[in-house]
């Protein structure tokens, strides 16, 4: 009997224990696809329980058997606190047997069923959007559910507590591991109830909704207009700037400079580019180059933008027909194409790689609604490339290779009303183009002229454009000739092998005497400028209806039209009748006017008002020289004229023209600010006074046949020294005549056998005494005796050699940073040099700047206080960056930082008074560059480790339609 009473619960032991453990496999299941869950979800948690702890619970379970259905209830109190709602229970399925059904029975007493747990779960995934510390909560709750379970299965059976113990040991090393770094620091559910969980997320959705009360008490202790602003910034930051359909280019706050240099101001502009009327409404802004940087100047507020991005001088641009996408091109290596959007100042495309053989771009179209891109290439075998610019790709749609015997063309258009056709011209061919889109074909016809197509001297070309009748074709010559050509177009329906486009000369019209530079067309116009300075305005039929000859101005090299028509006459209107015999009021568009000689002009054609805007040189810029103590900088051109401005106001005061084949060479104003001095092309010196230019001396001083490359003031202003580049020192002095201060020549001297790099007066340490130090390309540093030197005869003191394989490039007196007085002077290879200033022997040599080229030029920048003496800068510029360098100068690479300003060249530098502006003078790119100086920014670049961030190309932009890239080159130093 015995043996058959056991039997059954031997039995009953058994399937309890089989059905647990399929129970627990099954739960151990559903958690695995709750974590798998997790994951995908992306949510991220961390459990770490501790082992000590689960091991006092498990015993507690264990001693406390009595108690399980209270642990229930409480387990159950919990379970509502953490999911916040009623717990789902389930029958458990009916089993044969007696002690089956007693075993499941008292299984359903003290465990929870899966269901349960996930609904849980679930109540946790709706806590876990909202909030990162619900992951933790609804986690929390969980796990204490699943060791309420466990500790209740631990007191029913010794093996169950074996299986729980494999379970929660597998469950710890689930890779729960990935939660963010600043979620670590929460309490996990082991150590904390659920209860002081959800205190927790009531106190961070509290401190949330007192932060956002705070931020609308902020907002709401705003001005109006303060709101306003700030709203409208808020809505433009929330979507694209391209995508805005207003001019907000000069609305936009640049006064944020995050760069150690950043341009600010270019004076001068590219005078062999077209200038464009982009603004006419309320605001006149206009659109011209200026070495490798496009500027968008506003007349009326005086302010400019600049679009930087171009490694190279930019040699060609175009604008779209609504004023507002410009496209830019350059050339030389890594040349690129530019999209701008002049609305708002964005790059919104960058065609890279457009000339793989590196010579760039010669010419530049865009189509009338701004679709299409047509660019020819500066190459001997030149390539024609339409660009879909607007779409994602980085290839032309279509290419076409030209002949060698067309000429270089320079000259590109688009016909307005067909997207398809073009038109180029160089100096002896035109070039008709039809583009079938369908096959990516470009057809061309480029018939040949000579003097026996018309019997008459046809003249090179200049300018071609589509006949307003659009049948024809027109080109002006340099001889006054139009050349018209009809356009014979295949039927619409055929293809390019069917039927070839083609252009033929039907006719030679002789408009005008002086030869035709531009020619253009406008409403129901065709217009030409000549060299004479004439505009004349023709009809279809090329009978002259009107012209402007009477300004005097030189040779029209651009002509750019309002883009808002011109509006119907009124009682108050003052519109010139034309020359017809019906005499009709001739009314046109506003337009802007460049000539030859940098001078842009805008004409008022209601009333005909012609107004000078501005006049800059029209040859290379050479010279500058900042004033001692006034924000003044003077500067000087080959064609002979010196402007001063005022480079805080942005405004010019006044200038001098001087005579033909006087060339200014070299500027420097005196310490006292009261004479500059002037340097000239012929050998000739002036000394001017400094606020009217006007000559100060009876004469200039002519004793130099070559061009004076240095002129130096004393620091008392008693001497004056200049060198040439026939290696001559030549020294003049104030003498007293007659109760007057006069200057008068003293003596010359070949003192070297090569280039003079620096010419540098300085101070005697024991008397005052003005000191002349010259330094040349044959490394040879020369000091000369003014004491001791008289008429015609300039007195050496000493000669040292500075180098033994490198050449000198420059030399500046080293700021008193150290008790021994120093000469920094740098050379070829890349080094400074100390040179101490009395013995001239070398005390230190330490690594330059490298920035590609040698330093050529080195400037220290002044100090406002004493305090700053002891934290001294210095810039300088290579061939063709300029930079800055926190001294003393100790080798080290992090210290400096450089980008690019001439690309053609730096021909000279300037520093401000204050120390707060540098100026660059880029030589034939006949532009002055001024930076803003902003020593914070290089003191920020150096603490960041050792890392130099030198931006090469200031601003290098990319991207497609409707997106930008604003991407800085950076020059990163990583070894010193």
């Amino acid at each position: 009997m015995s043996d058959a009473g056991e039997s059954p619960l031997e039995e009953a032991e058994e399937d309890e224990e089989t059905e647990l453990e399929e129970e627990y496999n099954q739960y151990y299941r559903e958690v695995e696809s709750m974590q798998q869950e997790l994951k995908e979800d992306d949510i991220l948690v961390r459990k770490e329980p501790q082992q000590e702890e689960e091991e006092e619970e498990g015993e507690e379970g264990v001693e406390e058997k009595g108690g399980e259905g209270e642990e229930q209830g409480e387990g159950g109190e919990e379970g509502k606190e953490g999911g916040e709602g009623e717990a789902v229970r389930e029958e458990t399925e009916e089993k044969p047997g007696a002690a089956q059904e007693e075993g499941a029975a008292r299984q359903e007493e003290t465990t929870v069923k899966p269901p349960e747990v996930t609904k849980s779960m679930t109540s946790s995934k709706r806590l876990i959007l909202t909030d990162s510390q619900s992951v933790m909560s609804g986690t929390s709750l969980v796990s204490s559910n699943f060791n309420e379970s466990k500790h209740a299965l631990e007191s029913e059976h010794s093996e169950t507590n074996e299986l729980l113990r494999d379970l929660s040991s597998e469950l710890r090393f689930l890779d729960l591991d990935q939660t963010r770094s600043e979620e670590q620091d929460i309490s996990f559910p082991e150590t904390q109830s659920s209860s002081e969980l959800r205190e927790k997320i009531d106190q961070m959705l509290q401190d949330e909704l007192g932060q956002e009360r705070r931020e609308e008490k902020r907002l709401s202790s705003l001005s109006d207009e303060q709101e306003k602003e700030f709203q409208s910034k808020a809505e433009i930051l929330e979507k694209s700037l391209v995508s805005t359909s207003e001019d907000i280019l000069f609305q936009k706050d640049d006064s944020a400079n995050v760069y150690p240099l950043t341009m600010t101001w270019s004076f001068g502009w590219n005078s062999s580019l077209p200038v464009y009327y982009i603004r006419d409404e309320n605001q006149r802004v206009l659109l011209y180059v200026c070495a490798h940087t496009a500027v968008i100047y506003n007349v009326f507020k005086n302010t400019q933008h600049h679009l930087q991005g171009h490694p190279n001088v930019i040699s060609c641009l175009c604008i779209s027909e609504d004023r507002r996408w410009i496209a830019t091109a350059d050339k030389g290596p890594n040349c690129l194409i530019i999209i701008w959007d002049s609305f708002t100042g964005i790059p919104v495309h960058t065609i890279f790689d457009s000339c793989p053989e590196g010579n760039g771009i010669g010419a530049i179209a865009i189509t009338r609604d701004a679709k299409y891109l047509a660019t020819i290439s500066d190459a001997e075998i030149q390539k024609v490339c339409i660009w879909r610019w607007t779409l994602a790709v980085e290839t032309p749609a279509c290419t076409l290779n030209l002949p060698k015997e067309y000429g270089v063309q320079n000259y590109l258009t688009f016909n307005p009303t067909n997207n398809k056709e073009l038109v180029s011209n160089s100096k002896t061919q035109a070039i008709y183009y039809l583009w079938y889109e369908e096959g990516n074909i470009l057809a061309h016809s480029a018939p040949r002229l000579t003097e026996k197509t018309f019997n008459k001297l046809v003249g090179k070309f200049s300018q071609s454009v589509f006949h307003l009748n659009l049948t024809q074709i027109l080109s002006a010559t340099m001889e006054g000739k139009l050349v018209v050509w009809d356009i014979h177009r295949p039927p619409s329906s055929a293809s390019a092998s069917v039927g070839s486009p083609h252009i033929k000369p039907c006719k030679l019209v002789h408009l005008q005497k002086e030869g035709i530079t531009v020619l253009t067309t406008v409403d129901s116009y065709i217009v030409t400028g000549d060299t004479r300075g004439n505009i004349k305005f023709y009809d279809h039929t090329l009978s002259i209806v009107n012209w402007y000859s009477n300004f005097k101005l030189s040779s029209i090299r651009t002509l750019s039209f309002s883009k808002t028509p011109a509006a119907p006459p009124t009682e108050k209107s003052n519109y010139p009748p034309d020359c017809t015999l019906k005499g009709d009021l001739f009314i046109v568009r506003n337009l802007i006017i460049g000539t030859s000689d940098a001078t842009v002009y805008h004409l008022t054609t209601d009333g005909t008002k012609l107004e000078k805007l501005f006049v800059e040189p029209k040859d290379a810029i050479c010279a500058i020289s900042c004033h001692p103590y006034q924000p003044l900088i003077a500067i000087g051109s080959f064609c002979g004229m010196i402007k001063v401005w005022d480079y805080e106001k942005k405004k010019y005061l006044f200038s001098r023209v001087f005579e033909k084949g006087l060339g200014v060479q070299s500027l420097t104003y005196n310490p006292e600010g009261a004479l500059l001095g002037a340097g000239f092309t012929e050998g000739t010196v002036y000394i001017l006074d400094a606020m009217s230019l006007e000559n100060q001396i009876p004469e200039p001083f002519k004793y130099s046949r070559t061009s004076v490359t240095h002129i130096s003031f004393s620091h008392d202003s008693q001497y004056m020294a200049t060198a040439d580049v026939h290696f001559t020192v030549a020294v003049y002095m104030v003498v007293v005549k007659n109760g007057h201060r006069v200057w008068e020549y003293l003596a010359r001297l070949r003192s070297h056998r090569k280039s003079i790099r620096s010419l540098l007066f300085g101070v005697h340490l024991d008397s005052n005494e003005p000191r002349l130090l010259s330094l040349g390309r044959d490394r040879l540093l020369i000091e000369y005796n003014l004491l001791k030197s008289y008429r015609d005869n300039l007195e050496v003191l000493d000669i040292h050699r500075t180098d033994q394989g490198n050449y000198p490039t420059c030399m500046v007196w080293y700021p008193p940073l150290t008790k021994e007085l120093f000469l920094l002077i740098c050379n070829s290879g890349y080094k400074v040099k100390l040179f101490n200033s009395t013995t001239k022997m070398c005390r230190k040599t330490l690594l330059g700047p490298v920035f590609g080229s040698p330093i050529e030029q080195i400037q220290i920048l002044p100090v406002k206080t004493t305090l700053e003496l002891q934290k001294r800068y210095m810039v300088f510029i290579n061939r063709d960056k300029v930079g800055l360098q926190i001294l003393p100068v100790d080798g080290n690479p992090h210290k400096t930082s450089a980008i690019i300003c001439h690309p053609n060249g730096v021909a000279g530098m300037a520093v401000s008074y204050d120390g707060c502006y540098a100026f660059t003078a880029g030589g034939q790119d006949r532009s002055v560059v001024q930076w803003e100086i902003n020593l914070s920014a290089l003191e920020a670049a150096v603490s960041l480790g050792g890392e130099d961030l030198t931006p090469f190309y200031g601003l290098v932009p990319g991207g497609r339609e409707g997106k930008f890239y604003r991407v800085i080159v950076l020059r990163v130093n990583t070894c010193w």
